[in-house]
């Protein structure tokens, strides 16, 4: 009677901690359908489809995608075991200034893991994308216990290659979640009157030192400049305000919307 989008809908509001009678309640599903799915639903997904547990291992076919969700997973996601399910769930933190870069995700993760539903999850002054699936931590094996940035972050050949072919969706995924598009300005006296100057540059801001690596290098071979900006306590920003690679960066990525 209901489709796989249904019943994994379902089980994510059971995996977030609800009751199986308020999740029943909300969707008019039966507390009996829905526990029978928590049995059943585990030897279902692991028919589906994934390239990288194949005999020969193979990149996700829509390496684009998956190039912009790898940055958007670096800067803003996780993943995370859930023991009903003996699955991963995969959450990217998108901003509620941002509605347009939630749409985007969502459209990301259904590209990589068409089989799989993307549903939203409002937490205060965010929105958690969210998807279920035993793979994704085949496609993300960064994934480990700990923070990012307490951890080395490194990607395999096979997604190494990827970025290489899509630099500028790796950059964007990485911009759209830990970096942003800002108009600085300043005055200078000419002909002895003081006039005002504004002008556009992208920062980002990440803890790891691995993932600036990453940042930068793909930045070096996109042959936009970069420089370490101003350091906290705690983040290291990466300033790009040459009037020549700003343009290239508003060319490929934009502010966010």
């Amino acid at each position: 009677m209901y489709d796989m989008a249904t019943r994994e809908r379902a089980l994510s509001l059971v995996a977030q901690g609800r009751s199986l009678n308020s999740v029943s309640k909300q969707t008019g599903i039966s507390r009996y359908a829905i526990r029978s799915w928590r049995a059943r639903i585990e030897p279902v997904s692991r028919q589906t489809e994934c390239p990288r547990c194949e005999k020969v291992p193979r990149p996700p076919e829509t390496a684009g995608p998956y190039a912009y969700l790898l940055g958007l997973y670096l800067g803003d996601g996780c993943l995370s075991k859930q023991p009903l399910r003996r699955g991963y769930a995969l959450r990217i933190a998108c901003a509620d200034a941002w509605p347009g870069l939630i749409g985007v995700c969502r459209e990301a993760i259904k590209a990589v893991r068409p089989m799989n539903s993307a549903c939203t999850i409002q937490r205060q002054g965010c929105v958690m994308v969210t998807s279920y699936s035993h793979h994704w931590l085949c496609l993300f094996p960064q994934h480990g216990p700990g923070k990012k940035h307490e951890r080395p972050i490194t990607l395999e050949p096979w997604q190494q290659r990827i970025v290489d072919a899509h630099p500028w969706e790796f950059l964007r995924g990485l911009i759209h979640s830990d970096g942003c598009r800002i108009t600085n300005w300043t005055t200078r006296t000419v002909g002895g009157e003081r006039k005002r100057y504004e002008y556009p540059r992208y920062f980002f801001t990440n803890m790891s030192a691995d993932i600036l690596r990453l940042y930068t290098d793909t930045l070096d071979k996109v042959g936009v400049e970069w420089k370490p900006a101003r350091q906290s306590r705690r983040a290291q920003n990466i300033s790009v305000a040459k009037r020549s690679s700003v343009a290239l960066m508003d060319q490929h990525i934009g502010p966010k919307y």
